[in-house]
């Protein structure tokens, strides 16, 4: 195999355990009684991955998901930058759909994939 076609494939692998650590993380949400507005939104600024109704609180949720922590945990993959951005799509979010929410909020949900078993999620509500 050549260094292109293992760089494909990881790149395939990582894409297909991104989209399932949303889907897990969305449904989990929903499940503790959160409604899914967007997923996978996109703008120039970036995409936010689940956009969240709880009661009045828009919801805006970094999904990480992961098949050990050795590379570090989800939450260290929540930079300073990273939450500077999300602030920023967030109000993107707001603007082009018109939305006047009680408060923004920004969450993470943690997706640990192991080899077997169960995925395990964590749902961190208030990012600073």
């Amino acid at each position: 195999m050549t260094d292109t076609a293992t760089t494909a494939d990881a790149q395939t692998h990582h894409q297909a355990l991104g989209r399932y650590g949303e889907t897990v993380a969305a449904r989990h949400l929903a499940e503790a009684g959160m409604v899914v507005l967007d997923r996978n939104w996109r703008c120039r600024l970036g995409e936010i991955d689940v956009v969240l109704r709880d009661g009045p609180v828009l919801v805006v949720c970094e999904v990480k998901t992961r098949t050990s922590n050795d590379y570090g945990t989800p939450h260290e993959a929540v930079t300073p930058e990273k939450l500077q951005r999300l602030r920023r799509l967030a109000v993107a979010w707001v603007e082009a759909h018109a939305a006047t929410p009680a408060e923004v909020r920004l969450d993470l949900v943690a997706v640990l994939r192991p080899l077997r078993g169960p995925a395990v999620v964590e749902h961190v509500r208030g990012l600073c």
